[in-house]
């Protein structure tokens, strides 16, 4: 009795261990159908199978990855700004005599876009200069309105440069001491203009000393310590 009693259990796991082999048989092939199943199923949609997600995943890497957008709003639109200036009224006819080409037809202007007065187009700044030293002779802000551009700011008392600076309109006077060569101002006068309703206002205004370094010449000798 013990020896049958001491076989049984081992029947039994024996038995147990075959029906466990056998359910993971059929879970296999039960697995295996459905995967057999979902190919099938994928190639039946219009023919492409599973290209038919590339591209949606293409889109959405490329959607995270795009850089954001530096445009701000149309491109300027460019002005003869040499007519522009001889064109003009308010432009002082010793600076339209002097406005004449340096080399060729190249003439001594500088023209910036931007925005300065919130009009619907970018305003126009313009720089009369020298030939010879490049000196600001004249500075102009052209406003567009009624299809027209118009002067809303002039400054003519050389050497004078206009510039914008982030919305603003910042003017650069150099200052010479007696005996100052004209490419060695001995420093400068800086002044900030915005927009008010339908004209410049000035805002700040500092001075800049630039220095015998920043001149060219030698730095004044350091004192002697005792």
């Amino acid at each position: 009795m013990r020896g049958l009693t001491g076989r049984g259990p081992r029947r039994d796991r024996e038995g147990t261990a075959g029906v466990l082999d056998s359910w993971q048989a059929v879970s296999t092939a039960v697995v295996g159908l459905a995967a057999l199943a979902l190919v099938v199923s994928g190639c039946s949609t219009g023919g492409t199978g599973t290209r038919d997600e590339g591209p949606a995943h293409a889109a959405g890497v490329s959607g995270a990855a795009a850089s954001p957008s530096t445009h701000f709003g149309p491109a300027p639109r460019r002005v003869n700004a040499v007519r522009l200036v001889q064109e003009d009224p308010l432009v002082s006819l010793a600076v339209k005599r002097d406005l004449q080409p340096c080399n060729g037809d190249q003439y001594p202007v500088d023209v910036s876009y931007g925005e300065l007065t919130g009009g619907p187009v970018d305003d126009i700044v313009i720089n009369v200069l020298t030939c010879g030293d490049t000196v600001g002779v004249g500075s102009y802000v052209y406003r567009r309105e009624g299809g027209r551009y118009e002067n809303v700011f002039r400054l003519e008392e050389p050497p004078v440069y206009a510039e914008i600076d982030r919305g603003d309109l910042l003017v650069t006077k150099q200052v010479y001491d007696r005996g100052d060569a004209v490419t060695e101002p001995s420093g400068e006068d800086v002044f900030t203009y915005r927009w008010a309703a339908d004209r410049f206002v000035a805002r700040h205004h500092w001075h800049n000393d630039y220095g015998t370094t920043a001149r060219g010449g030698s730095p004044a000798p350091a004192p002697e310590s005792n």
